[in-house]
């Protein structure tokens, strides 16, 4: 499948911004299961680029001119395959990721839930895995509103809502509390529904020796329809944009991604 994303972002300042550091990962990953076709960054100054520890492709965009808005426009074509649901990384151990953070550790709540599978998945691996996605969508519905970028893990579940960032991260604490490496992936999902955020993250757990997918927000197992952006233990890790500044009074932000089948375009 090839797939063209177009992914816009503005920030927007109240007062003139006199500095600012951004580390973007707007660039998909060199994974077995997608391959660039084409892809550009449209941004307002040279930026610095490279590859994390994770293998995540980064760049660093520093300014040091007084504005009061920063475009950033990430665009380009991927295509895609189903390996993608379960891209292996043999460059570091799965054990890396059984640690937790701030934002995937379990409380008594939470890891009461993640407990109730315990004999499952010792019994039936993946499978159970696949119930326990189920379980957690039905007690924690997707909606909008409720939660934020910096709201753990424990937090979201107790709200019994959230959207993807939540998700993912709760299925990732409750994994890890079963002793399962688990990881959080930003990326891009294509769908024909109009007015789906395109711009999505999921889970990706290691059972039986293999990474596998979770997409808990839509309740099914990722496939070419999915592009990695980047992996890592959280969102913080692994979001496409991460930033400090200095100056600029009150900040407004506005994303969109639009992901389509590249033929159409």
């Amino acid at each position: 499948m090839r797939l063209h994303i177009h992914h816009e972002t503005v920030y927007r300042y109240d007062s003139t911004l006199a500095h600012s550091a951004q580390l973007l990962r707007l660039t998909p990953r060199l994974d077995d299961g997608q391959r660039i076709v084409d892809w550009q960054l449209s941004l307002p100054a040279p930026a610095s680029a490279g590859t994390d520890a994770y293998g995540n492709r980064q760049h660093l965009l520093v300014l040091d001119t007084p504005r009061d808005l920063i475009h950033i426009v990430a665009e380009g074509v991927v295509e895609t395959h189903p390996a993608t649901a379960a891209a292996d990384d043999a460059t570091l151990p799965a054990a890396l990721f059984l640690r937790d953070t701030p934002l995937t550790r379990c409380d008594a709540g939470l890891g009461a839930f993640a407990d109730t599978y315990r004999n499952l998945i010792a019994r039936h691996g993946r499978e159970a895995l696949l119930d326990l996605m189920a379980d957690l969508l039905d007690r924690m519905p997707y909606r909008l509103g409720g939660t934020h970028a910096g709201t753990p893990a424990a937090d979201a579940f107790a709200l019994g809502q959230g959207v993807c960032q939540d998700h993912a991260h709760v299925f990732i604490a409750a994994c890890r509390q079963l002793g399962l490496p688990a990881r959080y992936v930003s990326g891009y999902l294509f769908t024909e529904h109009d007015g789906h955020v395109a711009s999505h993250a999921w889970a990706e757990v290691c059972c039986g020796g293999h990474w596998h997918g979770f997409d808990v927000s839509n309740n099914c197992i990722p496939d070419e329809r999915y592009v990695r952006l980047a992996i890592g233990l959280d969102y913080l890790e692994a979001g496409p944009v991460r930033g400090v500044r200095r100056g600029g009074g009150q900040e407004s932000l506005h994303s969109l991604a639009r992901v389509a089948l590249a033929q159409q375009q």
